[in-house]
């Protein structure tokens, strides 16, 4: 090889390690600009605010998903275990799982909104402890696992409700969707501690290092003295936190908990991590590149919004996006590698 082409080289493998890094970002920062440019109102405070709110449910999941997908696994249940502790939450709250269409707080006779939340979470975390011990100690597949979780949960959610909504929470917990600090809605100051507090946990803390090393190489892991299915289990329990946090969230949003509410978040929130960049094989990652793809989502599916594209159009968008950012991966890493 001459110089000229070992050079050449060179400056390619660079110009991927610097896409690979920040491909999401210079991505998101197009989206912006098209969508500004299409139209001009689009990059209004009082819009960008509303992304912010938007992308903060699935940003919250995402965050939990990280730490599943760090593991080389999956969770396909996370749109049913949010309706599951959403319901929860709403019954904590009403005290009682009498279906009520009114919106209206009159009648209300719940346990409050910190009790509502501590169910939400507890349950949360709870039900992705029992995948995760699934997982580990019956050997079967995450995939198998939490597809059956999302038949499960999504059951236990109509059984509870029988099918119908609860609604009408009380302003406190209202608060926790729709109040806001400054011009910042609540949502997304919660989502901007959360991510604050896993990029502590995965980047400064033992735990974080074992994570990465658990799907990096899991039998190394095993080998080098890491407890790996604990590790495992912790992964499922903390996307099931995060899945109870955001179904509270939601739920004092939309002053509503309903037993349809998360279908189809599974894919919005696999591809927010994947897009921003962590591997779905394991060992790579992070917490940064997630809340980027939860951005980047947000932000084209308020753009399509903005331009009234239908919500049909816009799964296929995001699925096709999903399809190209993976090989868009794969062949930046497969040229770092020549």
């Amino acid at each position: 090889m001459s110089i000229a082409e070992e050079q050449n080289q060179r400056g390619g493998v660079t110009i991927a390690r610097l896409l690979m890094s920040f491909g999401p970002l210079l991505f998101l920062a197009a989206l912006v600009i098209v969508f500004t440019v299409l139209k001009p109102s689009f990059i209004d405070p009082i819009n960008l605010f509303n992304i912010t709110r938007q992308i903060s449910i699935t940003g919250l999941i995402a965050l939990g998903m990280t730490f599943v997908i760090l593991t080389a696994g999956i969770d396909l249940s996370v749109g049913s275990l949010l309706a599951f502790c959403g319901m929860v939450a709403a019954v904590i709250a009403k005290g009682g799982a009498a279906n009520t269409l009114s919106l209206s707080t009159s009648g209300t006779q719940g346990y409050g909104w910190f009790a509502a939340l501590l169910a939400a979470v507890i349950v949360g975390a709870a039900a992705g402890g029992v995948q995760g011990l699934a997982i580990t100690r019956l050997k079967v597949p995450p995939f198998v696992v939490t597809l059956g979780g999302l038949t499960v949960f999504r059951g236990l959610t109509l059984t509870i409700s029988n099918g119908g909504p609860i609604s009408g929470f009380d302003a406190s917990m209202r608060w926790f969707g729709t109040g806001l600090i400054g011009p910042v809605p609540v949502p997304a100051i919660i989502f901007a501690i959360a991510a604050i507090l896993c990029h502590i946990v995965l980047r400064y803390t033992r735990y974080g290092r074992a994570v990465y090393a658990v799907g990096g190489n899991a039998e190394a892991a095993r080998l080098s003295g890491l407890r790996v299915d604990r590790i495992l289990v912790s992964v499922y329990v903390i996307v099931g936190f995060f899945a109870g946090l955001a179904a509270f969230v939601l739920s004092a949003r939309l002053n509503s908990s309903e037993a349809v509410a998360g279908i189809g978040y599974e894919l919005t929130v696999i591809s927010a991590v994947v897009i921003g960049g962590t591997s779905l094989f394991g060992g790579i990652g992070s917490v940064g590149g997630t809340v980027v793809g939860a951005a980047l989502i947000g932000v084209l599916q308020n753009g399509l919004q903005f331009n009234n594209v239908s919500s049909y159009t816009q799964s296929i968008v995001i699925g096709l996006i999903l399809i190209l950012a993976v090989a868009f991966d794969r062949w930046l890493k497969s040229r770092v590698r020549r």
